[in-house]
């Protein structure tokens, strides 16, 4: 829910009529929505990245607004095909949710339905479908108390990714601020199961919660046998608290990718049924209003903190509710960020305007990675 303001509070304690008071709240909101965070002046010497600025982006509170078309480069396939109608039917089945649709992911059509390689993929969200947190960029359901966890889930995810016939598979899930250990105990009895009843042949990916910084839940995750940790920052710096719930920040998310590297090194390698030493991943949108500059801030302190992938796409406003979209970045100046992130020493990195975290573009590249340092690993041996 939105943070009302102290002006706003007195406004709403006085006199005035109830008409004058809702004109003057919206007029506040649609400032709120308009000015939000001040953007620093570009930095000279930094080559222009930004896309075209975004009329749709600063909408007025009122419903007669009208809603500026998306950029052509935005459209995505619709869902169909029998390997999409196979892996609905089986998240049904097993009552699993799964990112691609509580957040409303633009590439849903092209993973459940093969996409050009013929290969299903699916982002299996566990822990339930309602998170703790309040991010303003996110479609999921929130609430302060969501029911219990299912003790049978893992079992559950494990049966449908063996059922699918995946040899790689991306686990997410919600935040669970509400539970002694925020989940890590539940999302670590998944990854067993997912690596038991593939006999170690699956390789993981699970993108996890930053647990509050909590390092000795990231290591209960980082050290359950998962072959990619990740974690998303979401966005630069400056914008965390415009961007991210209260509960996040910057130096946290950076911290927890971090010592999840220093945790999977430290791990005995293979005994877990991962591949070896593992792979840090994250996620940066673009579109909310950073600078060039900023972005370039934020992947150094990714290499700093050793984080080894690196993902960017565009922020789409999922509906007026959330923060609104203040350029829609073209698909050169994605190419661009490609070949600095590339430049800068990160072992992979995707980017486009519709590429999420765990879009499966990057999922082949990162499978033959780690089976590539797998075997490095075997000869050096």
């Amino acid at each position: 829910p939105r943070q009302i303001s102290a002006p706003v509070r007195l406004l709403l304690s006085s006199n005035f009529t109830a008409a004058s008071r809702l004109e003057q709240l919206r007029s506040q909101l649609a400032a709120e929505d308009a000015g939000g965070e001040q953007t620093p002046a570009p930095d000279a010497g930094v080559p222009s990245l930004a896309g075209a600025p975004s009329k749709g982006g600063e909408v007025a509170v009122r419903r007669s607004a009208k809603r500026e078309p998306k950029p052509k480069w935005l459209k995505a396939p619709l869902p169909q095909g029998e390997d999409y109608q196979r892996l609905k039917s089986t998240v049904r089945r097993l009552k699993l949710a799964t990112v691609c649709e509580e957040a409303q992911c633009p590439n849903i059509g092209e993973c459940w339905g093969g996409g050009g390689d013929g290969t299903a993929t699916a982002t299996i969200m566990v822990m339930g479908d309602t998170c703790t947190r309040g991010c303003s960029f996110c479609a999921v359901k929130t609430s302060r108390s969501p029911p219990p966890l299912d003790p049978k889930e893992p079992a559950s995810t494990a049966q449908a990714v063996n059922e699918w016939g995946l040899d790689y598979v991306v686990v997410t899930s919600v935040d669970r601020d509400d539970l002694p250990d925020q989940g890590a105990a539940h999302l670590a009895e998944t990854i067993r199961e997912l690596k038991a009843r593939s006999g170690g042949r699956l390789l993981v990916e699970v993108l996890t919660p930053d647990f509050r910084g909590d390092l000795g839940h990231v290591e209960t995750v980082a050290t359950a046998g998962l072959d990619v940790y990740a974690h998303n920052v979401e966005t630069v710096e400056r914008l965390q608290r415009r961007v991210r719930d209260h509960r996040a920040n910057y130096k946290q998310s950076l911290s927890v990718l971090e010592n999840a590297k220093h945790f999977m090194a430290e791990r005995s390698e293979g005994s877990d049924g991962s591949t070896g030493p593992g792979l840090t991943k994250t996620s940066i949108m673009l579109g909310l209003g950073e600078t060039d500059q900023e972005v370039y801030t934020f992947l150094g302190d990714l290499r700093t903190a050793g984080v080894d992938v690196v993902t960017f796409g565009q922020y789409l406003r999922p509906s007026r509710r959330h923060i609104p979209v203040k350029s829609f970045v073209t698909p050169e100046a994605f190419a661009e960020w490609k070949t600095v992130g590339e430049g800068m020493g990160f072992k992979y990195v995707a980017s486009g305007p519709l590429v999420r975290s765990s879009y499966k573009a990057g999922e082949f590249f990162l499978k033959n990675l780690l089976k590539e340092q797998a075997a490095q690993q075997e000869a050096a041996e």
